[in-house]
C-alpha cells in the first residue's frame, strides 16, 4: 500500500483503543484553557498553544512527570472534567475510533491533591462529558481506575503496607461501575512495589466485576508480568511487552487469553527499546498472544493511535488483513457490556469486511 492508501485504509477501520491516560490524553490547547479558566496561566511554562506545545515535546521521564502534574493540577471542577471527557471522544471521533477505556486515578484528585473534590464532583462531570460526546459523535467511553502503587507504599508502624490508595481506588471504582468504569488497574513505578501487596483489592474488584487490568512488563521484566496474572489475576496487561523475554510466559499468556495493550511510541520514548525494528510486537503477535495497539499518552509522546497504527504497518509489513485482526483484538478484549460490545463488534465485522 502507498502512505495515502494506509492512511486512508486506517482512518477508515473502526478502532477500539484499551489503554489511553485521560490526563495523558489532554492537548496543548485545553491545558491553556483549562489555565485560563482558574487563572492559573503562572503555572505553565508558555501562554500560547505552539510553545505550550514544544514543552510538551518528551524529553526524559522527570520532563513527562512534571507535565503530568502540572495538568493534574489544573482539573479542579466537575465542569473540568466534563470537559476532558468531551474532548476525548472528540478526538475519537477525528480518528474513528468506535470505543476507548481511559485510565484515570480518581485518588490523586480526591485525596491526594487539597482541592475540595469528592469522588462525586469527579464522577458526576466525566459523566456528564461521557455522555455529551456519545449523543454528538456516537462514540462509547468506559474508564479505568488506576492504582498509583507508589502511593500505597506508605508503611505503618508494624511494618505493613499501607492499604488506604489502593482501597480507596477500588471504593471509588465500584462507585463509578453505574457511570461506566469497567476496571481497577495499577501504574507507577514497578521497583519496590511488587504486585503482591496489592492481591487482596484485586480479588475484591474481581468479586465486584470489575476488570484487573494492571500495567507490568514496561520498566521491569517478565517477572512483573508473572505477578500481574498471578498475583492480580488480570484480564489484561498494560504493555507487557517485556513478556517476550520468558518462552514460558508467553505460553500462560497464550493459554489463558490474556490480553497485552501494546504501546510502540511510548516505549520507544521511553527508552525501552531503541527503535521500532527492535520492538517486540511481531514477536508477540506472532506467538499468537492477542495484541492490541494504543497510544498512551498521545500529545505528550506526539502521536495518535493512527499514526501508532502506520508505525506498525510500515515496520513490520503489515497487510490490511493484519491490521484488521489487531484492531479486531481491542474490540473482543473491551469491557463494556455485553449488549454494547455485540454491537460494536458486529459493527466492526461488516465495516472491516467491506474495506477488505
Amino acid at each position: 500500500m502507498s502512505d495515502s492508501d494506509l492512511k486512508k485504509f486506517i482512518h477508515q477501520l473502526p478502532k477500539a483503543e484499551l489503554h489511553i491516560h485521560l490526563e495523558g490524553a489532554i492537548a496543548p490547547g485545553t491545558v491553556l484553557e483549562l489555565a485560563r479558566r482558574h487563572r492559573m496561566q503562572d503555572t505553565l511554562p508558555a501562554q500560547n498553544e505552539a510553545d505550550l506545545q514544544k514543552w510538551f515535546t518528551f524529553t526524559d521521564f522527570d520532563h513527562f512527570v512534571g507535565i503530568y502534574v502540572t495538568i493534574q493540577n489544573l482539573l479542579r471542577t466537575p465542569e473540568d472534567f466534563a470537559l476532558i471527557a468531551y474532548r476525548l471522544g472528540e478526538d475519537m471521533a477525528r480518528q474513528n475510533i468506535r470505543y476507548r477505556e481511559a485510565t484515570f486515578t480518581p485518588y490523586t484528585h480526591v485525596d491526594y491533591q487539597d482541592k475540595g473534590l469528592t469522588i462525586e464532583d469527579v464522577l458526576d462531570g466525566l459523566e456528564q462529558g461521557r455522555k455529551q460526546a456519545k449523543a454528538e459523535f456516537g462514540v462509547e467511553i468506559r474508564w479505568t481506575f488506576d492504582i498509583y502503587r507508589n502511593l500505597s507504599f506508605l508503611i505503618n508502624e508494624d511494618g505493613s503496607y499501607h492499604p488506604d490508595p489502593a482501597e480507596k481506588t477500588l471504593e471509588y471504582a465500584i462507585a463509578g461501575m453505574d457511570r461506566g468504569v469497567v476496571g481497577l488497574g495499577i501504574g507507577g513505578n514497578e521497583v519496590g512495589a511488587p504486585s503482591s501487596a496489592f492481591k487482596e483489592t484485586f480479588v475484591k474488584a474481581k468479586l465486584a466485576g470489575l476488570l484487573s487490568v494492571p500495567h507490568a512488563g514496561e520498566t521491569m521484566g517478565p517477572e512483573s508480568v508473572w505477578g500481574a496474572v498471578l498475583d492480580l489475576q488480570a484480564d489484561r496487561i498494560g504493555h507487557g511487552v517485556r513478556s517476550a523475554e520468558d518462552p514460558a510466559l508467553l505460553d500462560y499468556l497464550k493459554e489463558h487469553h490474556i490480553t497485552l495493550e501494546v504501546n510502540p511510541t511510548s516505549n520507544l520514548r521511553l527508552h525501552i527499546y531503541p527503535d521500532i525494528e527492535s520492538h517486540p510486537f511481531k514477536t508477540l503477535a506472532d506467538y499468537g498472544i492477542p495484541v492490541t495497539i494504543n497510544s498512551d499518552d498521545p500529545p505528550l509522546f506526539n502521536t495518535t493511535l493512527s499514526a501508532e497504527y502506520a508505525l506498525l504497518a510500515d515496520a513490520f509489513l503489515y497487510s490490511r488483513e493484519d491490521l484488521a485482526r489487531f484492531a479486531r483484538n481491542a474490540f473482543l478484549a473491551a469491557g463494556a457490556e455485553p449488549e454494547v460490545k455485540g454491537k460494536l463488534l458486529a459493527d466492526f465485522d461488516r465495516e472491516a469486511a467491506a474495506l477488505l
